[in-house]
């Protein structure tokens, strides 16, 4: 089940504070009337939104604005990033959205070719994906026997072994990738490399999973396809933990996002 946090923490702040202000402006009423100010305790529901009202403004400050926790739930971003990590994702890269609407109210930096990004799935925004932005507006990409070319120009890469550490994959092929100045490594895991061919749009984006051979992506216009530019959640820079099958893998925790 997929739980829309932010739409949570908003009603969530939005009753604490209306207990508030129900409270506040019952009390205002009895010193207005001529009544003694109370020194009882407060009731249950109200002691309980003082307490919470702060906690939860300041959690939906901090996820909407400034960082939020992720799961990587599936083996699409292998090696990098493997099934079990959570990882904090930077708010504030690409500018400051409202909650829940998502509108942006202010920009602070432009995605770049190469960045992991968390994104809204255009076809059902209730879930959340995490893939390598490939292709900006304008680009012209084509993918051919696993090799990425951006406007007519090949992404180098370069061969760097196989993948050894297990989740079924061990043996697959890897390669360090280049967009520009900065590598990652790439998987190939046996399968069907998928081929695909398109100019991305105005104000939309192409991205792709490094398990490239098992990861549905923008290569797929049926599940992914391109994402408009209001869908991007925050660009992911590390891993705070990894969590799986009931084990903490303790050489994962802060490991950059590269």
């Amino acid at each position: 089940m997929n739980v829309d946090f932010s739409l949570f923490f908003v009603i969530a702040l939005a009753a604490t504070g209306l207990i508030l202000l129900l409270d506040a402006g019952m009390r205002l009423m009895r010193r207005q009337s001529g009544g003694a100010r109370s020194r009882a305790s407060p009731p249950w529901l109200v002691a309980q939104a003082r307490s919470l009202f702060p906690v939860i403004l300041i959690v939906l400050l901090v996820r909407s604005f400034i960082a939020e926790p992720f799961r990587i739930p599936s083996a699409s971003m292998m090696p990098g990033l493997v099934d079990g990590d959570f990882i904090f994702v930077n708010k504030f890269s690409y500018g400051l959205r409202l909650p829940i609407l998502n509108t942006k109210i202010f920009s602070a930096g432009e995605p770049k070719r190469g960045d992991v990004v968390v994104f809204r799935l255009p076809t059902n925004p209730s879930i959340d994906f995490i893939k390598r932005l490939v292709g900006l507006p304008g680009d012209h990409i084509v993918v051919r026997s696993n090799r990425v070319f951006i406007n007519g120009q090949p992404a180098p890469l370069t061969p760097d072994g196989v993948y050894t550490g297990g989740f079924g994959f061990t043996g697959a092929p890897l390669a360090i990738e280049h967009f520009g100045d900065d590598g990652h490594v790439v998987m190939f895991a046996r399968g069907h490399a998928t081929d695909f061919e398109a100019t991305v749009p105005a104000g939309h984006y192409f991205f792709m999973g490094d398990n490239r051979n098992d990861s549905e992506d923008s290569r797929f216009a049926d599940v992914v396809g391109f994402v408009p530019e209001r869908n991007l959640v925050g660009h992911a820079m590390r891993i705070w933990m990894n969590w799986r099958k009931g084990s903490v893998d303790w050489h994962r925790i802060g490991k950059k996002i590269l």
